[in-house]
């Protein structure tokens, strides 16, 4: 799994989760020493002395955002016919129903159980609120360093590569976007290149049909990076994801078919990218 495809919502999963096994250990009850008693030598019980409130409770949330974790490396899994990020916000739910109808029950709640009904809180509400709430969509990670380059780790998301990244010569127009008068290129054009009276006659010519999609013989490979984590689907239609693409990664655009493109992975996967927006062109 490519940890740059975090997202803050999985950040926040992650923290709960840990704070709530960490809940495991503490005081599962307090209770008042009589005077006079040296209590010292009586161990408060935790939520290990308890198997069914440490199944149903602890261990069931850590497990919960496992799934919700695993769910974005392992896009289309599913478990009992539910995607497991699916499986696992309802895991969350039950571990919070279970944690809150616990601590009414019992009367003298100790560190451990308070512990853990706030960390199911923020861990259910992560999982629910994560792939909705804008804030929390955001990657998690900043991007690589501008010193990485393509094969020493990818550019970061939004900058552009520098001259010589793919393809020789300098970068290339955002996609979608013509070229104009010394893109790429600092000053008047170099020379031995085309002046735009000789360049608009090209332009033209290369200018995509209506549609959006590009005449397939014009269509040049590119690099691109998404904004966001995208699925990528399978060439033959197939309605489960092969891949996602993660921010700040970038990507190779091998084909252009209507408002979709075909891009290919690190690893060589290929398969059909069909949310397009916003992408960046290196």
């Amino acid at each position: 799994m490519n940890i740059r495809s975090l997202t803050r919502g999985d950040g926040v999963v992650i923290g709960a989760a840990v704070v709530l096994f960490i809940a495991s250990f503490l005081d599962f009850s307090s209770y008042d020493c009589p005077q006079g008693v040296d209590c010292s030598r009586f161990d408060s019980p935790n939520a290990w002395d308890a198997l069914g409130i440490l199944m149903s409770v602890y261990l069931a949330g850590v497990i919960a955002a496992a799934l919700v974790i695993v769910s974005r490396a392992l896009p289309g899994r599913k478990v009992a016919g539910l995607d497991l990020g699916q499986f696992g916000v309802a895991l969350a739910v039950f571990a919070l129903w279970t944690a809150f109808w616990t601590i009414l029950d019992i009367s003298n709640a100790g560190a451990g159980l308070i512990l853990g009904l706030l960390a199911t809180i923020v861990l259910a509400g992560a999982a629910i609120a994560g792939p909705l709430v804008p804030f929390l969509k955001a990657p998690l990670l900043s991007p690589a360093s501008p010193a990485q380059g393509v094969q020493g780790g990818q550019p970061p998301y939004g900058a552009q590569p520098g001259p010589g990244y793919g393809y020789p010569g300098g970068q290339q127009a955002p996609y979608g976007a013509q070229p104009s008068q010394g893109y790429g290129y600092p000053g008047a054009p170099q020379q031995g290149q085309p002046t735009p009276a000789d360049q608009a006659p090209q332009a033209q010519a290369q200018q995509p049909a209506p549609g959006g999609a590009a005449p397939a013989g014009d269509f040049t490979p590119f690099w691109f990076a998404v904004p966001v984590a995208r699925p990528l689907y399978g060439e033959d239609g197939s309605p489960n994801p092969i891949a996602e693409l993660a921010p700040g990664t970038w990507y190779l655009a091998v084909e252009q078919r209507g408002q979709s493109l075909i891009a290919q992975t690190q690893d060589g996967r290929r398969g059909v990218l069909q949310d397009t927006t916003g992408i960046q062109r290196g």
